[in-house]
């Protein structure tokens, strides 16, 4: 930058380069949550089914997916609501929703404890050629239900807050 001239156009591609990271992790976020809506169906769904070699294969597709997902939202979410590149943490903080959201994400989680860790012995189980134990699946599958339910919720939250709903 050699004059004041050269200035303006570099702010310009300073902004919009900030615009578009903060477009482009909002999308990230929003499309992680309708992959996750999707996949935590599908499992459920899976698991009601016959869980033969096709319909295992299914689930634990279905698992993956959601599992790939809940990261992916996690992480734009933290990186949304925590590191100023989007509203901030005083947005978000001073939120009544936005406590209610966390509170469904945390419920989420906590139902997620039991069926990861019977459908990762399922995984580990199918790589040893040893039989898997379904006998649980139709509690998986209502879990997933309740799940979808909650992320359902979720949104509902999100739309709340994104509408000034919750603040204080």
């Amino acid at each position: 930058m050699n004059s004041v001239g050269d200035v303006v156009p570099f702010c310009r591609a300073i902004f919009a380069l900030d615009v578009l990271v903060r477009w482009l992790i909002a999308a990230l976020h929003l499309l992680a949550l309708a992959i996750g809506f999707g996949a935590i169906w599908v499992r459920g769904r899976s698991l009601l089914g016959p869980l033969d070699a096709a319909g295992l294969k299914r689930a634990l597709a279905a698992d993956t997916a959601w599992g790939a997902a809940a990261l992916l939202w996690i992480s734009t979410g933290v990186v949304r609501a925590f590191t100023g590149i989007d509203k901030g943490p005083a947005y978000y903080l001073h939120n009544t929703v936005f406590f209610a959201k966390m509170g469904l994400v945390l419920l989420v989680l906590l139902l997620e404890a039991w069926p990861m860790g019977a459908l990762l012995r399922w995984r580990l189980s199918l790589r040893r050629g040893e039989p898997v134990d379904a006998a649980l699946a139709p509690i998986f599958a209502r879990i997933s239900f309740v799940q979808a339910g909650l992320v359902a919720a979720i949104v509902f939250a999100a739309t709340a807050m994104a509408r000034g709903l919750g603040s204080w």
